[in-house]
């Protein structure tokens, strides 16, 4: 008897642990798809409604009168909602101006769209007709001009910073150096990369005029535009700090950091790829493959999140080299 209950007892005890572990799984399954639901709706989260009142920007928004960037961002009309509306709430509103090109014209977001079809094999396209729209209108009010994806993150202060010790006037363009395929290399486009105003004029009116120097569609975005650019004289410069560490980043923060490379980054890249802190500069400048919920994290990570009692001392600060200015 006593046996035939210990067993009924057994059964019971498992269905019951079978209910809770089922009725566990699906709570928490369906709490994640609330909380992403929440987070990913409308794609945006409001990241000033606390600002601090113990940060000086005095030294930031004196850079930001200086050394004046437009950044423009690739998108698509899949993207708006989700990537392209979290670049625009978090990184894109320090850049002097942002515009986000896509191949449709979306006049609430907004957009501004070319005359060109979605699609890898149009990113060239995308990318020379983004530019060419940059020069005609804009090209004599900005200083530096950057290309960004919609999963890139660019922390815009250490740009600036960096852009500082360069001159506008000269024939450069900066970004994550590869090795291959152009003999003075070209730079990765995800990373971002960021032409000066001479560049920028000289690509467009003989680049992509008259005798046209530059390919306008079709290949690797990147590596045509780095081939456009040699064939110009605009020399592919050097963003890697004075301890020789890396400012554009290919990859998300999590894959430099713990060195999650594939195996063709170490093949391509101009310098060796390094993983832990040797990574990546205390001034680094952009990651790549950053999510929506990545890019809310780093705005509070960099602008929000403080160890107390450590505060930086900006005079002491030496992480470039300055280059001949012109007068």
């Amino acid at each position: 008897m006593s046996v035939s209950i210990s067993r009924r007892l057994q059964r019971s005890l498992f269905v019951a642990g079978c209910f809770m572990f089922c009725f566990c799984f699906l709570f928490l399954d369906r709490y994640s798809r609330l909380v992403r639901d929440e987070i990913d709706m409308n794609g945006v989260v409001e990241m000033d409604s606390f600002r601090r009142s113990d940060i000086n920007e005095v030294i930031a928004n004196e850079l930001s009168s200086k050394v004046r960037i437009l950044c423009w961002i690739m998108t698509t009309p899949e993207n708006l909602e989700k990537k392209a509306a979290a670049v625009k709430n978090t990184w894109a509103k320090r850049c002097n101006k942002a515009l986000f090109f896509s191949s449709v014209t979306n006049a609430s977001f907004p957009t501004i769209g070319l005359n060109t079809t979605e699609g890898r094999q149009h990113l060239t396209a995308k990318t020379v007709q983004a530019f060419r729209y940059c020069y005609e209108h804009f090209g004599d009010q900005f200083d530096w001009f950057l290309k960004a994806d919609d999963d890139t993150y660019i922390i815009v202060e250490n740009l600036r910073y960096f852009l500082s010790h360069h001159d506008p006037n000269s024939l450069e363009y900066f970004g994550h150096k590869f090795k291959v395929i152009v003999k003075q290399g070209y730079f990765s486009g995800g990373a971002g990369y960021i032409l000066s105003r001479k560049s920028l004029e000289v690509f467009v009116t003989k680049g992509l005029s008259g005798a046209v120097k530059c390919r306008q569609d079709g290949g690797a975005e990147d590596a045509e535009i780095g081939i456009c650019m040699e064939n110009l004289g605009i020399k592919a410069g050097d963003s890697q700090d004075i301890y020789g560490k890396e400012t554009f980043h290919p990859f998300n923060p999590t894959a430099h950091l713990r060195g999650f490379y594939p195996p063709w980054f170490y093949n391509n890249a101009a310098n060796y790829p390094q993983k832990g802190l040797g990574c990546c500069s205390d001034y680094s400048i952009s990651f790549h493959y950053m999510t929506p919920n990545d890019m809310y994290a780093m705005e509070y990570l960099i602008y929000h999140l403080r160890p107390y009692g450590l505060i930086q001392d900006v005079r002491k600060t030496r992480t470039f080299r300055m280059e001949n200015m012109a007068s």
